[in-house]
């Protein structure tokens, strides 16, 4: 096995136990900080997913200062842990994003983004 299957694996295991705590699956809020996660509904998986993302953003500008580099691989994998997590929520797994990755390999960042669909005027839009 590959350390790219590897990888892959561990986000793969990783979604498979996530899944183990939804609701449908018997998920136990009461020993289980994910099945938790998802008694509280998608606004309180977004909004954690928001702080996480803070914390990275803040742990990669602190190791700018000197600070403890290692913090940011922590922070990211806190983010990277709550994003399956959503992933999971919205029927996705790892793979869908890995695939996603590899679609774009090769492709310059700013021909992908201008492939794109133009975003609409609706509740997801940011503006």
């Amino acid at each position: 096995m590959s350390d790219r299957e590897s990888d892959s694996r561990v986000l793969s295991d990783l979604a498979r136990v996530i899944e183990s705590r939804l609701p449908a699956a018997g998920g136990d809020p009461g020993t289980s900080y994910v099945a938790r996660l998802f008694e509280k509904g998608p606004d309180a998986l977004l909004k954690k997913i928001g702080e996480e993302a803070t914390e990275v953003v803040m742990a990669a500008k602190d190791a700018l200062h000197g600070q403890d580099k290692n913090k940011v691989v922590s922070e990211m994998a806190d983010l990277w842990f709550h994003c399956v997590v959503l992933l999971v929520q919205q029927g996705f797994t790892p793979d869908d994003v890995l695939a996603e990755l590899a679609r774009r390999t090769g492709t310059s960042g700013l021909t992908e983004k201008a492939s794109r669909p133009k975003q609409g005027t609706g509740p997801s839009s940011l503006g």
